[in-house]
């Protein structure tokens, strides 16, 4: 459980008191953010990330990049298209500071760019992100050249002894616990002398869509991938050494961060448009659509966007959610409201993310009322009348999101700590409430929804 709280870090998730109907602008993706940074810094020449996103975690990671030597400048496009950062890659450098916060793609994706760096490089972070598995990408960069200092732990804090180049080469690593361990080696591999091949020998791998995710944004680089999806061996990439192109990439919206957004709409039998859905993926997100039509809803993809339309009840769900398993507490929030049982499974790498998110998700949502059990690697959740009460996040952006998901249906939720949903939406409050009152709900809008530009 998270520590103390007063009254005052409670926030009243609002009820609705009638079907939403409204459009939501989420802001942009995190994982592309923050991979676009990453190979940025790596790229033999200037990039431009237009609408990126800007929270917590991004802001972590540009800081990070600028630690090992790159430059990240911000702007406004005077055309009206929004925010932009320019990245100037130079000589990765120490010796340096990194602090990862919480941020598992900071943790992991990182330390590759600290053994290409020429000096040391520490990294630290916020005390969950000392339990956080880091043993498969320490690991495989030692087996790969690296010299790394971790007492023995394989978790943070730890430092990076780089040499400028890494000979690169042939690694075996098990990452069952986190698909980040297979993309942190990938968006670094063409730097190594020798690229890389990385062969997953672990267990079930969680989370395949974002390890497409950096196989595709590599290639629009310049990249030679040979992957999996690609009809290659099962559970090996190889990358081949070589430049990296600068970009000029758009980043789409974020798709898990406009789960509670439909959610809303599948609880209160209402209609959402979350604007700029694109058309062809490789977000997680994207399953959304599929998942919540199963639950109830139907949805369109149009000019304008995705629009998602509840039908009035909401049915249980049994589905695998091991390559979607961000999405796990909104699904079990939504859930939670059915009038039949779910059963969610392949998802027991959330006990090691942000926070322990199977534990998190019985004790709260039980402690409203529900009865939610947990399994090896998942979650059995029977619908039971809910009522009030306080729904802890653990310092979780998810948590908080599946709170605000439940109260719209059960009145007296207070959230704990929403301030938290700042790691990957930090206009979420704002968000939320311009939904509920029937305006369009855009990042970064002002009174009645015109668009306003932020500053740090």
């Amino acid at each position: 459980m998270s520590a103390h709280s007063s009254s005052a870090d409670f926030w009243p998730a609002p009820s609705a008191s009638a079907p939403v109907d409204a459009a939501v602008a989420v802001p942009g993706s995190k994982s592309v953010t923050n991979r676009a940074l990453v190979l940025a810094a790596l790229a033999g020449g200037p990039g431009r990330l237009r609408r990126p996103l800007r929270s917590r975690d991004t802001l972590l990671m540009a800081d990070a990049v600028r630690a090992l030597g790159a430059s990240v400048e911000e702007g406004t496009d005077s055309g009206g298209a929004g925010e932009f950062w320019d990245v100037a890659p130079a000589g990765l450098r120490g010796p340096a500071t990194v602090d990862v916060g919480n941020a598992g793609t900071v943790m992991r994706f990182l330390p590759p760019l600290a053994a290409l760096a020429d000096g040391p490089v520490r990294f630290d972070g916020d005390p969950r992100s000392y339990e956080r598995p880091l043993h498969g990408v320490i690991d495989a960069l030692r087996a790969l050249g690296a010299r790394i200092e971790d007492d023995g732990r394989g978790r943070l804090p730890m430092t990076v002894h780089g040499r400028g180049s890494l000979p690169g080469g042939s690694v075996e690593i098990d990452a069952s616990s986190s698909s980040q361990f297979v993309s942190a080696l990938l968006l670094s591999a063409p730097r190594f002398d020798q690229g890389v091949e990385v062969r997953h020998t672990g267990g079930t791998l969680p989370s395949v869509p974002h390890i497409r995710m950096t196989v595709d944004m590599l290639r629009a680089a310049g990249v030679r991938v040979e992957a999996p999806e690609d009809g290659g061996e099962a559970d090996v990439w190889r990358i081949a050494p070589g430049p990296l192109r600068g970009r000029d990439l758009v980043v789409e919206p974020d798709l898990s961060n406009a789960q509670p957004f439909l959610a809303a709409a599948l609880v209160t039998g209402g209609r959402v448009t979350v604007r700029d859905w694109p058309e062809r993926t490789t977000q997680p997100g994207d399953a959304l659509r599929r998942i919540f039509t199963e639950m109830g809803g139907s949805c369109e993809l149009g000019e304008q966007g995705l629009t998602f339309t509840g039908g009035g009840r909401i049915r249980g769900l049994d589905a695998d959610l091991g390559d979607v398993g961000e999405l796990t507490p909104g699904i079990a929030a939504v859930a939670a409201l059915a009038d039949s049982e779910s059963v969610l499974r392949g998802v027991g790498h959330l006990r090691l993310h942000e926070t322990d998110r199977l534990a998190a998700l019985t004790k709260e949502i039980n402690g409203l009322g529900g009865d939610v059990t947990e399994t090896e690697d998942g979650l059995r959740i029977r619908p039971r009348p809910l009522h009030g009460g306080v729904f802890h996040t653990y310092d979780d952006h998810r948590l908080a999101t599946a709170g605000a998901v439940l109260g719209l249906a059960v009145e007296g939720v207070e959230v704990e700590n929403i301030a938290t949903t700042g790691k990957t939406m930090p206009d979420f409050p704002r968000l939320w409430a311009d939904m509920l009152g029937g305006r369009t709900a855009a990042h970064g809008a002002g009174p009645g929804g015109e668009r306003v530009e932020e500053r740090a």
